[in-house]
């Protein structure tokens, strides 16, 4: 029965707006949090934004609040196998129950906003809804919440946060967001608030610029990463990388393992150790927590971020990874290359529409052996023999095969790497989509 509500209520979530289409307003959602009484207004936050890097730092973020016995709540997008992901209590997505009672409670007062807007509420805005509705219910102590989109404009942008944090910006959504970093920037440093601290990621020079004159005009204070926090060394281990981090007051927190690879993961975990600092800056102080070393081994030793270079399967090895942009894809190349000894790699590739596809598929080139162009189930997948031509740009014809099924592509990029004859030395990597890492891994049975 509970399965059964839960797909009723995906089924009429479907009927809204999906979330590449948006209307530029705060109008819908600030409407639904004035009937439900401002229900993101009754605890503190810590509000992430970015291009790369946003989901995995929330994760976190949220690791580490929890080692310090706060009650959190996480709001993000998108999610990997099942819609409740986007909603986490404690750090466990909350049951298919409580998802399909969260919608059916704030029902009403969403219908009374479709019908004094000239717009109806999108998908994305219901579902932030439910999340600060559901927060409110629990009691959280602290919200985590993932911009969805840019974020001045963003749906989650009712929330006023005491942290507002901007990962790497990169191109991506240009059609509706910007052209380069710096225009993406003005989008994307709208979450900072009056008085709040930002912390910042490094950026690009034009993104850095925009974020810094934003803080400026609000009054913020900023951290930036390099400056006044950052990766001070890592070392490549089984399972993940050793690192050491320098948190805001200058403290060094040595030998921490994070089972995630890639400089870039370390470079997440820095931000997300800043930003908890600086939430601890702005009052939480005088709940008599503090963050001490031992605590931040134990958070980060515990971090998951599935679908984010995930190790599924054996003999031979296959990795999913999200990346679905450019700066995504190098970071995943990077560290592709860095922790993992391939002597055959084999891509599978299922694209999203309107996605930068050429640089997605020109950054993972150099540690692929071949790909294999395949699609997922949504209605936004990529046709597949129009990624094929992409992908024989990038690649050659004889680099590139077929498989429209994605089981099939997998079965395939699977015989390919097994033609090496060291398994140990072959690996498949799945990627180009969340969509596509999603339905991998339902495919492999991978579940947490």
């Amino acid at each position: 029965m509970t399965d059964a509500r839960l797909q009723q209520v995906e089924a009429e979530l479907a009927t809204r707006w999906p979330e590449n289409k948006i209307e530029p307003s705060l109008d819908r959602i600030s409407a639904l949090m004035d009937i439900l009484g401002q229900p993101q207004r009754s605890y503190p936050a810590i509000h992430i934004t970015g291009t790369n890097g946003k989901t995995t730092t929330a994760r976190m973020v949220e690791r580490l609040l929890l080692e310090l016995q706060f009650r959190t709540g996480r709001l993000t997008s998108p999610h990997v196998e099942s819609v409740t992901e986007r909603i986490s209590l404690d750090g466990e997505p909350i049951s298919a129950e409580r998802f399909a009672d969260t919608y059916r409670d704030i029902e009403p007062y969403v219908k009374m906003v479709d019908q004094a807007q000239p717009v109806p509420m999108s998908y994305f805005e219901v579902l932030a809804g439910m999340g600060y509705a559901a927060f409110a219910d629990a009691p959280v102590d602290v919200a985590v919440v993932e911009v969805g989109m840019g974020g001045s404009w963003d749906a989650t942008n009712v929330i006023d946060a005491q942290v507002a944090v901007i990962t790497p910006i990169s191109l991506d959504h240009t059609d509706k967001l910007g052209k380069t970093p710096g225009e993406i920037a003005v989008e994307k440093s709208g979450i900072i608030k009056p008085g709040s601290i930002a912390v910042v990621a490094q950026q690009p020079l034009d993104a850095a610029e925009t974020i810094l004159r934003r803080a400026v005009e609000v009054e913020a204070v900023v951290a930036r990463e390099g400056m006044e926090f950052g990766v001070v060394r890592r070392d490549v281990a089984v399972g993940g990388q050793l690192v050491t981090l320098r948190g805001l007051s200058g403290t060094d927190y040595e030998d921490v393992f994070l089972p995630l690879h890639g400089k870039h993961q370390a470079q997440n975990a820095a931000v997300a150790l800043a930003a908890v600092e600086a939430f601890f800056g702005v009052g939480a102080e005088a709940q008599g927590r503090s963050l001490q070393i031992e605590g931040v081994r134990n958070a980060f030793a515990r971090v998951t971020s599935p679908g984010r270079l995930e190790v599924v399967r054996r003999s031979p090895t296959i990795l999913l990874d999200a990346a679905h942009n450019p700066g995504g894809a190098e970071a995943t190349a990077e560290a592709i290359r860095e922790a993992f000894g391939f002597n055959r790699l084999i891509g599978v590739v299922g694209a999203t529409q309107g996605k930068d596809v050429a640089g997605v598929l020109a950054a993972l080139e150099p540690v692929l052996a071949e790909v294999v162009v395949t699609r997922n189930t949504s209605h936004r997948a990529m046709d597949v023999d129009a990624l094929a031509e992409e992908a024989v740009e990038v690649f050659g014809a004889d680099r590139v095969l077929v498989e429209p099924r994605l089981d099939d592509a997998i079965d395939a990029a699977v015989q390919l790497a097994e033609e090496e004859g060291d398994l140990g030395g072959a690996g498949v990597l799945v990627t180009g989509s969340v969509i596509t890492v999603g339905e991998a891994r339902v495919l492999l049975g991978r579940k947490d």
